[in-house]
């Protein structure tokens, strides 16, 4: 009887196999089409929005110094806390992912930093800015690592990297707008009330979470992944029926293993040991440089290069501009150099452009807004090439059982580092270091993150997510 018993599960368990793989193979073949531009519609909001509502307080900043009476020290602290609950966030929502589905994940966070989005504004002491902060960057460490997780498990290999660029593009558009939408608030209404009328705009997510509770999918490889073949189905059925003007291609099912269990620990075992380092060392250098300028900048200008408020945000534009011109040189160029070149070139400019503003301080004592502006689109250029295709690289190089672990453990990384980041620029200006001490540290963060991709750094280009994390 046992014997029988023992062949009846094989039988059950190859049968779920091939259901599994021939879901996989389903969405291999899946064009871009009107689901996909549903689909990046609603998660695209939230990701707008995750960099709008993290990147608010560096267009308040300018104001909030004055109105709560703060030195750069405090200000770095400011910054900071936002950081820890992103950090914090990155953890638990890429958890929740994993268990309970990338769909509830995405709701809550957008809720969690929607609504705090809210209550930030109406904040009455550099306390409880403090508190509130942290708080939303539970939802705001969530987001990113869910939403890019769901949405890339939707493209197939030939378009994975291009069109999951473009999509990430909109958190760079989130953080380039934030500073206009500030120029444009602060002139109808003043800078006083201007910056909470600025959080208040952060609570919209809160509404779309709403909305998504209806329309938006669970990822169908996720769902496989998890034995519920039945939905699954459903979901890749429906996006097949979807018109289009050329018939989908022959199906071509690609045996792959049964699926395992997520395990925290197999981030740190076999293969995904040093691509974890790579990914963990990426998203660390990238985001320590893209935060620790992006956030500060506006108030350097002010502080530093003696500009009025509204002409450094308005500067800042110019810098957000160029990031977002690479970024789509980026996604073209991606199927056709590869992932690894433009990384390792990313790196080389973020540590040119720190060298270069320490050397125009040091040696010929330039601290005008121009240097700082120089300095800041080097350095941009080479942080664009990084920052929105680091979800994309650390997606393909997990497996499905823990991809959204995998991206949300790595944007940790971008969480922790963005923590220490404002407040260590912070602590060397107002410890007396200069400006130039903070570009060293820049040039540095660049200098680890060009060793490491050069040295652990894996090509992805046209190979299948299944192909590449087993």
């Amino acid at each position: 009887m046992a014997s029988v018993s023992i062949a009846r599960e094989d039988s059950v368990a190859a049968v779920d196999v091939a259901r599994r793989n021939e879901i996989l193979a389903r969405l291999e073949r899946l064009p871009f089409s009107r689901f996909h531009l549903r689909l990046a519609a609603i998660l695209g909001v939230g990701t707008f929005f995750d960099a709008f509502d993290a990147l608010t307080i560096a267009t308040a900043l300018a104001v909030v110094f004055n109105v709560l009476h703060i030195n750069f020290l405090y200000a770095g602290l400011l910054i900071s806390a936002a950081y820890v609950g992103q950090f914090i966030g990155a953890w638990i929502f890429g958890y929740l992912s994993e268990t309970y589905g990338r769909k509830f994940a995405f709701i809550t966070s957008l809720l969690v930093f929607g609504l705090l989005s809210v209550a930030t504004a109406f904040a009455w002491d550099f306390q409880s800015l403090v508190i509130c902060r942290i708080i939303q960057g539970l939802g705001l460490g969530g987001e990113v690592p869910v939403a890019g997780a769901l949405f890339g498990e939707y493209l197939r290999t030939a378009n994975r990297a291009r069109i999951g660029l473009i999509y990430q593009s909109l958190f760079i558009w989130g953080a380039a707008l934030t500073p206009a939408i500030g120029v444009a608030i602060f002139s109808l209404v003043g800078q006083d009330p201007g910056w909470r009328v600025l959080f208040v705009l952060g609570g919209i997510p809160a509404l779309v979470a709403i909305y998504a509770c209806w329309a938006l999918p669970e990822s169908a490889r996720w769902l496989a992944d998890k034995g519920r073949y039945d939905e699954a189905e459903k979901l890749v059925a429906r996006i097949e029926a979807e018109p289009r003007k050329e018939a989908l291609p022959p199906l071509a099912v690609t045996p792959h293993a049964a699926p395992r269990k997520t395990r925290l620990a197999e981030l740190f075992g076999g293969i995904y040991a040093k691509r974890t380092i790579l990914l963990w060392t990426q998203w660390a250098a990238t985001f320590f440089v893209a935060y620790g300028y992006s956030i500060w900048l506006p108030t350097l200008y002010v502080r530093i290069g003696g500009m009025p408020v509204n002409n450094a945000l308005l500067l800042t534009l110019v810098t957000w501009a160029a990031t977002l011109t690479t970024m789509y040189t980026e996604a073209w160029l991606l199927e056709k150099v590869g992932r690894k070149p433009l990384f390792i070139f990313g790196f080389a400019m973020i540590t040119l452009g720190g060298c270069f503003g320490a050397s125009m301080v040091l040696f010929f004592h330039a601290t005008g807004w121009q240097i700082l502006f120089a300095s800041a689109l080097i350095m941009g250029l080479g942080t664009a090439l990084n920052s929105s295709a680091c979800v994309n690289y650390t997606a393909e190089l997990y497996p499905t059982r823990m991809r959204g672990l995998g991206i949300a453990t790595g944007s940790s990384m971008n969480r922790l580092a963005s923590i220490f980041s404002p407040f260590a620029v912070g602590a060397l200006l107002n410890g007396g270091y200069g400006i130039e001490a903070v570009f060293a540290m820049f040039a540095v963060a660049g200098l680890i993150g060009l060793v490491v991709l050069i040295a652990l750094g894996v090509e992805t280009k046209g190979r299948t997510l299944e192909e590449l994390s087993p």
